[in-house]
């Protein structure tokens, strides 16, 4: 679903996801001191307004962006985005049959 605000089209963007077993203070730490060179890339793939919010082991995550396309090939060139997915694998859980950790959400409602 895209709005046109000022001029442009913006994305919202949901995921859902969640963590193994006793890693939260984990993942919440890695995340206060979250590598300013992810910072980076995040700005170059055009990503803002991103926040995590946790209930137990469930997370969802919420971005905007003006090109989703252009953000998920930004992000999965970068060496040091993929470095840092990597480094989280030990606190997310993955489908060990399908490697998927992350659940685009559909969204349904929006008010402005």
């Amino acid at each position: 679903m895209c709005d046109n605000i000022k001029g442009n089209c913006v994305q919202r963007i949901g995921i859902l996801f969640r963590l193994k077993p006793g890693t939260k203070e984990e993942y919440r730490k890695r995340h206060d001191h979250i590598w300013q060179e992810v910072r980076d890339v995040l700005t170059q793939a055009g990503i803002h307004n991103y926040s995590i919010w946790n209930h137990d082991e469930i997370l969802f995550a919420y971005f905007e962006t003006e090109d989703l396309e252009k953000a998920q090939r930004t992000m999965d060139s970068s060496e040091i985005f993929q470095k840092w997915r990597k480094y989280m694998e030990d606190v997310v859980l993955v489908d060990p049959a399908s490697g998927q950790k992350e659940y685009f959400m559909e969204q349904v409602f929006y008010h402005a």
